[in-house]
């Protein structure tokens, strides 16, 4: 295997490296043929001399040690474009080191192969921007990865890289998950710090992975958690994720579950629904879960109001640059900057700050079990299967028309309440990953992700799209 990239899950790697099976070097020069040769279009930038320095002189003995990881293009390492996916800020560089990548190559000993694409700003649930074109999904050549994190997506089901930074402000970790059959987990808010010079915005955005397996997620966490203080609202440390995998399973059983098509009020295509409507049934049996019917999940309507408050943050860091900048925007940006004009002031914030406080409350009633409420929330990760990768935003799904303002409604209740909420491989639907979506309360990813591990166990997932080794391996 030593000319393609690993096609098992990155502890496993690690595993193979402290055996001397394969070593970092051998791994990191074929993450770099494996780019060479990709029409993904999944990595934006690479420093090989640094790389190839750093997998020289890694320490397998660490979590990651070795291990080619990929950084999304909005996150931040030092020296790296820090660009934001976006024309008008193609001249920047990053000055600092995210917090999270820091940890994850100074604690977890990974080696850092490549910057992946994002969408601009991370503002769209597809990767195609003006800057470096369009990235696509590695299960189907012409469809998209989702976004913002599509590049980190494409490039871990594609056979290139074994795992990847990721981040979600209103799903950009759990609807690439989804569309290309990886593990995503939002982790509570504050989980993982996004210091230094953290900026909160609409106090929505968790930082995290996208990865093959359970075990790779619960590792990821445990090396990049805990609280910093350049972030205040960072969460402190906790740990033993990965070595605690399958033992809450007990507390699991008797736990209350919604399972809900129309979360956040989205229309999720019907063939979909009925094929992620078995694979929960199979979740509830499994572990014991109880399915509670006629629960009242309605949700207050926030999009607009995160499109707004997401807006003025775009506009702060284009600055002077906007308007005339406009053209070298996408669509997607240029119409929200131009919409959302304007619209800002006292009356609007109170607006948003009304309808979230109502959103905060009716979450919390949900999942309190003492007001007939349940433990998790079960749901699909993507209204239907991945679109078109060079868009528009889909407005028709399943044969239902909804709107595009359709894409992105089940995923953003978790974000706004900053629940964590995890997307689990669910299987596929004309050729294509789908996936099943469990929101859990604050401070529950542990329970979570025994949920996937269940999934993991009793209906393997293929680690990699069939496209990346001509049949998708399922090792880990």
């Amino acid at each position: 295997m030593g000319d393609q990239p690993w096609l098992g899950d990155a502890c496993s790697l690690v595993e193979a490296f402290r055996r001397g099976e394969r070593s970092p070097v051998e791994e990191l020069e074929a993450v770099h043929a494996a780019i060479d040769a990709s029409d993904l279009n999944a990595i934006c930038y690479e420093d090989r001399d640094a790389a190839r320095t750093a997998a020289a002189a890694a320490d397998v003995s660490l979590p990651f040690g070795g291990v080619p990881v990929g950084v999304k293009e909005l996150d931040q390492v030092e020296g790296w474009p820090d660009t934001h996916a976006s024309v008008p800020l193609r001249h920047q560089v990053a000055t600092y080191t995210s917090v999270m990548v820091e940890r994850l190559r100074d604690q977890g000993g990974a080696v850092l192969a490549g910057q992946t694409t994002a969408s601009e700003f991370g503002g769209v649930n597809l990767t195609r921007t003006v800057l470096h074109g369009v990235t696509h999904n590695p299960w189907e050549y012409g469809r998209t990865p989702g976004g913002s994190s599509g590049g980190t997506a494409a490039a871990v089901a594609g056979g290139i890289l074994p795992i990847a930074t990721a981040g979600d402000g209103g799903g950009s970790i759990r609807i690439p998950a989804g569309f290309t059959g990886l593990v995503g987990l939002k982790g509570t808010f504050g989980r993982i710090p996004r210091s230094p010079m953290a900026p909160y915005g609409n106090l929505t955005v968790s930082i995290g992975c996208l990865s093959r397996s359970v075990r790779d997620t619960a590792r990821w966490f445990d090396v990049c958690n805990g609280h910093d203080a350049r972030d205040p609202l960072s969460l402190p440390r906790t740990g033993g994720w990965e070595a605690g995998l399958g033992t809450h399973l007990d507390a699991l059983r008797g736990m209350r579950v919604a399972v809900v098509p129309d979360w956040g009020g989205a229309t999720v295509s019907p063939v979909m629904w009925e094929l992620l409507e078995e694979a929960a049934q199979h979740l509830i049996a499994d572990c014991g879960l109880v399915r509670i019917d006629g629960v009242d999940t309605a949700l207050p309507r926030m999009g607009g109001a995160w499109s707004i408050s997401g807006m003025i943050s775009i506009a702060s860091q284009l600055g002077d640059l906007w308007p005339s900048c406009a053209d070298d925007l996408t669509p997607e940006m240029r119409f929200g900057l131009e919409r959302t004009e304007g619209l800002y002031g006292a009356e609007a914030r109170a607006r948003i700050e009304r309808r979230r406080m109502e959103l905060n409350e009716k979450m919390a009633q949900i999942f309190d079990t003492t007001r007939g409420g349940v433990d998790l929330v079960i749901t699909a990760s993507n209204p239907d299967v991945a679109f078109a990768a060079e868009g528009p935003l889909p407005d028709t799904f399943g044969g239902i028309e909804a709107g595009a303002g359709n894409n992105g409604l089940l995923t953003f209740p978790a974000n706004l309440h900053g629940n964590p909420a995890i997307s689990i491989p669910a299987g596929t639907l004309d050729g294509l990953p789908i996936g099943l979506q469990v929101v859990g309360r604050h401070f529950s990813e542990q329970l979570l992700l025994d949920l996937a591990l269940t999934v993991e166990r009793n209906r393997p997932w293929p680690l990699v799209a069939p496209s990346a080794s001509g049949a998708a391996a399922t090792d880990a």
